[in-house]
């Protein structure tokens, strides 16, 4: 099975399925000598762990993380950091209705058509369960963008209809963890929660949007032609589970608009460079300008809802699915932290390759 691996420095790769023994991860290309501080990358996981809130699944996690290789005394030997999380709440009984059934929207049909077999407990290898090892990796790709002033925060932006409907500077981005859907926006996360809560009850899933800024990055990383920072960053979002879209910027708005009002105009203080606007999200060409980074990423509904469904098995019979044991019904507040860990796992690549571009 190939595509395991993440990133061309900094590198990720993946093990486990959603029902095994643990799922867990190597890093490589970590540099020498950061003092990696193991709680908060603890930290990051129970932001993603099932279990934190009533509108989540209640599949029950402690996702600790344990560091297995490359760090001794506290600090990072630049050799490979292998890590696990141990599963402790799989129940894989849960699945024996779908063994053979293929479930509307999942990897159920198309990992059985690749593999010839797929592991039916959770969705095995293509369940949001991985996305666990993605956010330990990207809390140490966090650390090391701390030294460069680089910071990346994300919320959830919108859910079905509801939506902030402002602009990212007017938000008070430290209210972020407030609330259980991780909205800096009270009365509208209010509003959402109320639909989730309806959503869950009538046995259904909604999807929304989740917003992310990174503040910090310097003009110049970005590799053209083949590894632009804005197609890194849409490849990383995109293959987080759910994900239906990716805007950078101005977006689908700035297609509306004409160049002359798109046009981000340079100005300077006299000390450096920055521009007017802010429409191409920070990137230029594939580069960082070294303002803001910011987009948006959409999610659809979660896949299994407690409502039956006419399905097929896999001798192309009628069959009728429903969804059971614990689940979300809605992915927005748990994809947040992993959105933020993609992102800087995309960002200390960028910065490890830019640097590799320079004599000194």
């Amino acid at each position: 099975m190939a595509g395991n691996t993440f990133g061309n420095i900094f590198k990720l790769s993946t093990f486990g399925e959603s029902h095994g023994p643990a799922i867990g991860g190597v890093i490589d290309g970590c540099p020498a000598g950061l003092e990696l501080d193991v709680i908060d990358i603890q930290d990051a996981l129970d932001r993603r762990r099932p279990g934190q809130s009533h509108i989540s699944t209640q599949r029950k996690e402690s996702d600790t993380v344990e560091i297995l290789s490359g760090v001794f005394e506290g600090k990072t030997l630049g050799t490979p950091i292998g890590f696990l999380i141990r599963n402790e709440d799989a129940k894989g009984k849960d699945y024996i209705h779908i063994k053979d059934a293929f479930r509307p929207s999942h990897a159920d049909y198309t990992y059985e058509k690749k593999y010839g077999i797929r592991d039916y407990r959770g969705g095995g290898r293509s369940s949001a369960r991985e996305t666990a090892c993605r956010v330990v990796a990207g809390a140490v790709a966090a650390q090391i963008l701390y030294h460069q002033g680089v910071s990346t925060s994300a919320w959830v932006n919108r859910v079905k209809d509801i939506s902030i409907g402002k602009d990212y500077s007017s938000l008070d981005l430290l209210t972020i963890e407030d609330t259980p859907i991780r909205c800096p926006e009270p009365e509208k996360a209010k509003e959402m929660i109320s639909l989730i809560e309806k959503t869950r009850k009538a046995g259904d899933t909604v999807g929304g949007s989740v917003f992310c800024v990174v503040k910090g990055v310097p003009a110049g990383w970005g590799e053209p032609v083949f590894e632009k920072l804005h197609a890194n960053l849409a490849t990383a979002m995109m293959g987080i589970n759910a994900t239906r879209y990716f805007e950078l910027g101005s977006g689908k708005d700035g297609t509306m608009m004409m160049g002359s009002d798109h046009n981000d105009i340079f100005q300077s203080d006299g000390e450096s460079i920055s521009t007017a606007t802010n429409y191409s999200g920070g990137i230029q060409g594939g580069i960082s300008n070294g303002e803001d980074i910011y987009f948006e990423l959409g999610f659809k509904p979660v896949a299994t809802i407690m409502q039956k469904q006419a399905s097929l098995n896999k001798d192309g019979k009628s069959v009728e699915v429903m969804g059971k044991g614990r689940h979300d019904p809605c992915v927005l507040p748990r994809a947040v932290p992993i959105v933020e860990a993609m992102a800087n796992l995309v960002l200390v690549d960028a910065m490890l390759m830019a640097r590799a571009n320079q004599i000194s």
